[in-house]
Order: structure tokens, then sequence, then C-alpha cells
């Protein structure tokens, strides 16, 4: 909002989203104890909006409610007004939209939600219209009606509240099974996704398409299980289709946040942290599986995005980029078939256009292309009578030359804050690339990653939620400390670091003591200090983001193994025995969990290598390891003389060089293979 008349106490906030409504004419409120409290004095009803900063529909609905006048002062008069970024305060979000989703049957954002001065909530949806408009009640309606019910009939409106309160407080219905665990719930799943899949665009089901990078990953680890085709083509079906489409930004590099068609084409055009740490990360499984050239290009090609225009100058990684710019959503990512050709020469021009289909009607809004590539490089190549390579240099000429011409249009705008949980999984995603790749620049990257999490958003020992202009606040969530956890293993071992695995460690344990339920299994969303709310919940589904749990999970047993302290095994194998069943039968919302499963199951590889660090002896073991894919090992290094990381890793114990020469044990279950001084016995040991 241009209009800086009006200025509430949002003022005060670093979240981006909050600050976008520090001027509306509403009298907002951030989440906290003043707030709170004068609900209570008042006997106001809350009217709490949670949406966050790369949110079309929450710009949509700030511009026409938010910014009216006339709306704002009904809000002010009958309510206390409450902003919250679900980013920060998911904790929040979590609860509210889950008793959305009770009462209408959906969710999504801007959330909408209606609460008791105790919190409790009553009535809420998600985007409501200024005005009455297709079958939708407008929002000065909605707000006269709850108003006026508030004052008379206060005894539904409590029964609601509490009912809805009570159903929150029960949470899941999951209870841990005495079954085994075996092989077939990973066979059901394969099952339940390939019904689901769609073999002529890839992905699952129809519109909207969001990309599924943790069941591509479910999926790709049953392949090198069981040499399924099935199973391949699911995942490089998604994976070409998805780099193929306008989802994927040809030029810049990285992935658009989803697709509103069943072809990927027509993307929703925000781009978020999180989307494409997951997704460099099943490009560069499906590059190591395939050793395709594509794969590896789009990994790199969406790593280099997050460190060109994602990366802040103290190591840490942004939030989102908008989907809009100058009011109009993908403006910045389309063109104009005459805008191409100007900025091109003839042939080249005609080239770029016809590969990337920008055409003079557009297949987009107002005349406007969506880059994207109907024919495969190879298929087009041959259709033009070109050689590959020669086509490939000058379609990269053209991308560079609107990539440089775009620099100039004005970008999106870009949500600075730093989010301890998703930094956790770019950390991850940088620390495996580095290994895949042998890219040592990818190496830095990650441990300025990780120096970053652990001199800035972290406290006492204790994390942080988020990180924006010198200021780290906010308790940490479970997410937080899995992810981080997660992130600090996987950068171990890219760089043999002890520091790294030792401060997983001391973030697990804090997992385990703070979030940890001692009824039953599974970890809380919160930690045990945390404020109080209506409820306590847990998070077991894998969405946008996997869950907590899930990441735990993976986590725990990969310490286990390193360990050899059975103590971090039980609290994921109880996960895994209370949702098995679940996994079974809607493997869509466990992708991640099930390649914990997978783990589990798999006997994974524990490979354990005496020598130097960094020496060309154990770099060529490592290259080794790491141009092949195998997804269920544990790899830990000491040099010859003992180190601190031996007294922490049972797998490094009684380990010795062989006549002084660097040396690799493959073992499982601590049950060794003769230890090997050379990458070609290696080689063997791990087919």
């Amino acid at each position: 909002m241009t209009d800086q008349s009006f200025t509430n106490k949002l003022i005060g906030e670093t979240s981006p989203y909050l600050l976008q409504h520090a001027h509306n004419p509403v009298n907002w409120r951030p989440w906290g104890e003043e707030a709170l409290r004068e609900a209570r004095e008042l006997d106001r009803p809350i009217l709490l909006s949670i949406g966050y900063s790369a949110c079309h529909w929450c710009h949509v609905m700030a511009h026409e409610s938010f910014e009216n006048a006339e709306i704002a002062a009904q809000m002010n008069r009958d309510f206390v007004c409450i902003k919250v970024d679900r980013e920060e305060r998911p904790d929040i979000d979590s609860i509210y939209m889950t008793a959305v989703q009770m009462m209408t049957g959906q969710g999504g954002w801007p959330l909408t939600v209606f609460l008791t001065p105790d919190l409790r909530p009553f009535y809420g949806g998600t985007y409501y219209p200024p005005f009455d408009r297709q079958g939708m009640p407008g929002f000065g309606r909605v707000l006269t009606a709850l108003a006026t019910a508030y004052k008379e009939q206060r005894a539904d409106i409590t029964r609601t509240g509490e009912q809805i309160t009570a159903a929150l407080k029960k949470g899941n219905n999951f209870r841990e099974s005495s079954t085994m665990l075996a092989a077939d719930i990973l066979d059901d799943a394969i099952q339940g996704l390939a019904r689901n899949y769609d073999p002529t665009n890839g992905g699952f089901g129809s519109a909207p398409k969001f990309p599924p990078s943790m069941n591509l990953m479910f999926l790709l680890r049953q392949h090198a299980r069981t040499g399924s085709i099935v199973c391949l083509e699911m995942v490089e079906g998604t994976l070409e289709h998805m780099a193929s489409g306008g989802m994927y930004d040809h030029l810049g590099g990285g992935f658009h946040r989803y697709s509103v068609d069943e072809r990927w084409l027509v993307p929703h055009f925000e781009k978020m942290l999180y989307d494409n740490a997951l997704l460099a990360r099943i490009y560069l499984y499906a590059y190591q599986a395939t050793s395709k050239k594509r794969y590896r290009d789009v990994a790199e090609e969406t790593l280099e995005y997050i460190i060109r225009d994602m990366m802040s100058p103290e190591g840490g990684f942004y939030s989102s980029e908008d989907a809009d710019s100058e009011g109009e959503e993908g403006k910045f990512y389309t063109w104009s078939r005459a805008e191409a050709l100007k900025l091109l020469d003839a042939e080249d021009g005609e080239l770029f256009c016809e590969y990337f289909d920008v055409s003079q009607g557009g297949n987009f809004e107002h005349g406007q292309s969506i880059l994207h590539t109907p024919l495969h490089l190879a298929a087009f190549a041959k259709k033009r009578g070109l050689k590959e390579p020669e086509l490939e240099k000058r379609l990269n000429r053209a991308k560079k030359t609107l990539f440089n011409a775009r620099l100039d249009r004005i970008r999106p705008g870009k949500d600075d804050k730093i989010l301890t949980a998703w930094n956790g999984l770019m950390l991850t995603a940088f620390a495996e690339a580095a290994n895949i790749l042998d890219r040592d620049d990818y190496r830095q990257i990650a441990a300025r990653s990780a120096g970053f999490i652990l001199g800035s958003l972290t406290r006492d020992g204790q994390l942080l939620r988020t990180y924006k202009d010198g200021k780290a606040k906010l308790n940490a969530y479970a997410e937080d400390y899995a992810y981080v956890a997660e992130g600090l293993l996987a950068l171990y071992e890219a760089t043999f670091e002890p520091e790294y695995f030792n401060q997983a460690i001391a973030f697990t344990e804090v997992l385990l003591a703070n979030f940890g339920d001692e009824s039953e299994p599974g970890f809380f969303f919160t930690g045990s200090d945390h404020e109080d709310l209506i409820a306590r919940m847990k998070d077991y589904f894998d969405n946008a983001i996997p869950s907590a749990n899930s990441v735990a999970a993976m986590t725990l047993l990969k310490l286990a193994l390193l360990t050899g302290e059975s103590r971090y095994r039980t609290p994921a194998l109880g996960i895994l025995r209370m949702l098995q069943e679940a996994m079974s039968t809607h493997p869509s919302g466990f992708g991640y969990l099930l390649s914990a499963l997978d783990f589990y199951l798999s006997q994974p590889k524990e490979i354990a290598i005496i020598g130097e660090s960094g020496s060309h002896e154990v770099r060529l073991f490592m290259n080794e390891i790491h141009k092949r894919y195998i997804p269920n090992k544990v790899v830990a290094l000491c040099g010859p003389a003992a180190s601190e990381t031996v007294e922490l890793m049972g797998l490094l114990r009684g380990r010795r060089q062989v006549e002084g020469k660097a040396t690799a044990y493959v073992c499982r279950d601590y049950v060794c293979l003769a230890p090997v001084t050379t990458p070609e016995e290696l080689a063997a040991e791990l087919e």
C-alpha cells in the first residue's frame, strides 16, 4: 500500500509480510500478549488473518478489503484484528488451519479465522471478496453477521469454539502398531502412487499440480530396491515435464511454486526456497541414477539461482520471491514475440521463439508467452536439421541476451527474512550437491550456511526461528531442529569436520528432550517451553515440506548407525510403526517418511574411511561412493591417528589403515567386508 496516512502496530515488526500491512487502515496487531489481553478486556472476538509474503491471493484480499477504509472501520469497531506471518509462526497457522479445515472441509491462504477472546475458533474461511461475488459472501457481510452473532448468540459461539478446540486437542487417530515393519508397505505405496500417476504429463492427479519432490525421492529409491522400470518412468516422466514446462524458469533457473494446469505450463509464479531445495535434491539423485546431463543441468541452474538471487551476504538464504510485479502476476517472467525478436538477431530470434513456444498470440495473458519447451533438444535439433551442440550454443546465447534484458525489469518482491528450517533444507541440498557433483564451491556455500545458522540463529545451544535485519527471534519448532540436524549431518559427510557431526547430535538431543512425547511416538510441533496455545499439535504429513517427524525419523536412523546407539533408533521406529498403515493407504502424504522406512528396511551400507580428509586417496574413494546412486548409506571418516569423532562414532571404532594406505570398510549391521585400499576394490564392494 503506497498511502501511508495510516500506521498500525505492525510497523515495529521485521516480517516483510507484516510490514506490507503496516499502513493498512486496519488496526492490525501482531500476535502477542498485548493484543490478546485487549480482546479479553474489551470482550471482542479476534479476527485472525494469516498469510505470507509471496501469497498472491493474500495480496488481492489486502488490496480489496484491508485497504478499504469502510471495511477497515468495520473491522476496527467490532474485532481485535491480528496479523500473523505463517512462515514465522507455523504453530499458530497449523492450529487454525486445521480448525478451518474441520469447519469447511478445505483450507489455504489467506486464512481468515474468528476466535473468542480465549482463542477458540468459531468461524473461518480463506479468501473473501469485499462484496458478494460468484456465490461467495462479501467480507463486509461476513463481518456484520459475526459481530451480531457474537453479541446475540454468545452461547452458540462458545459451544462451537469448545467443540472445535476439543477436536484439535484430540489430535490424530494414529496408533502404534505391533505389526512388523516390512517391504509390503513400500510395495503398497508404489501401487497407490502409480494409480494416481499422469502418464501423459507426469506428476500425480490433475490440476493444479504441485512438485511432488518427496514422492519422487521415494519412487527413485524403489527403482534402486526393486529395479522397477515403472518407478523410474514415474520419476523421469515427472522430472522431464516439470523442467520442460513453464514451472521452470528457463532463463534464470529455479522453479515456481506450482502449475495451475495439468501440463505444467502456467505456473503460480512465486518462487519458494523450500521447493527449490527439495527439487534440486531429486534432480541430483536422478542424475546419479541415470547419468543424464539434463538432470545435472537443472540441479545446477536451480542452485545457481539460489546463490545469485536468494543468498544473503551473511550466508543465509531468503524465503521467497513474489508472483507479482507491477501489479501483474508473472509479468517479470513472460515475453511477447515482438519483444524477443527485437532483442535477438533474426536467425536466433526465430529459433528461440520456436523452441520456447513464444508465439504471436501468446500462451498466457495479454498476448504474452511463458517459456517452455514442447520438444526435447534432440527432437528439435532433428526437426531443424541442426547438430545438438550447435543448437544448444545458439539457444544459450539467446537465453543470456534475454536474461540480461530481464534484469532491467522491475523484479517481484523478495521476502528477505531467513527461516531456520528452510535454511536447513537448503543446507542439505548444497552439501549433497558438493558430494554428488564434486564441487568445492558448493561445499563452501554449505559451510557458510551452517556457520550462519550456528552463529546467528543459535542462542545458548538452542535454535531461533527467524532472522532479519540483524535480529534473530522466536522459539524454534521441531522442524527447525530436524531440518538443521539433517543438514549438518549431510555437511559432515561432505567435509568430515567433526564440529558439524557434534552439532547435529546436540540439536537432536534438544529435539528429543524438548519436543518428545512420553505417552506415544512422535514429536510435538512446539517445545515444552513454548507459549501456551489452545492445542499442542503434532504434524505427520509430508505436504509442501516434509514433516518434522519424517525428517527426524531419517536422521535418527542415520545417527543410530553412525554412533552405534540404539536409543536413537527407538523413537524413529515408533514413528514408523504408528504410521505404517497410513503410509500403505495414503502414500502421497508420506513421501519422506516412506523414504525413511526404505532406509530402515534396506540394511544401509555403513562406510568407514580411515585416511586424511581431503587427500587425493580419500577423494578418489568419495568420488566412487557418490558417482553412483546409493540412497541408503552413511559415511564416516577419521585420520590415521585417533580423532575426537571416534569417541562418538561406533562405526569408526577399531578401524585401522592397511599398510599405511587410506582404507575403506563397507559394513552392514557392523558386519564388515574386507578392508580395501583402492577405488576399484571399493567399487566392487558397493555393488
